[in-house]
């Protein structure tokens, strides 16, 4: 299981996550924790992305991370205020929404 801390940035580039048991899936870079031992910590500086924001630990069998959400901007609060999210099956990790369209303004008549 993965507890994910979402620190929400205004960033031009998507992040998509897919969760395969130990391994997560950012943008399609596998990141292997397997080898995170029970109440082992691995510092941010240890993993070669920059989407991590802090250490990764493992505790009572949880994994604990913190990401940077990108979001545009018009992203809804939803997106700029996220709650943590807990993951618990494999598969796609839905994500706030990016961005919501802008209303365009119609010309008045």
């Amino acid at each position: 299981m993965f507890e994910i801390t979402l620190n929400p940035r205004n960033f031009d580039q998507q992040l998509t996550l897919v969760r395969e048991g130990d391994v997560l899936y950012l943008n399609g870079e596998a990141f292997d924790f397997s080898p995170l031992l029970e109440g082992s910590t691995l510092p941010a500086s240890a993993l070669s992305s920059d989407w991590f924001f802090g250490d990764v630990e493992r505790v009572d069998g949880v994994i604990r991370l913190t990401l940077w959400l990108p979001h545009g901007a018009n992203a809804p609060e939803s997106t700029r205020f996220p709650v943590p999210i807990t993951v618990n099956a494999d598969g796609p990790v839905a994500l706030p929404i990016y961005d919501e369209p802008q209303d365009e303004e119609t010309p008045d008549e």
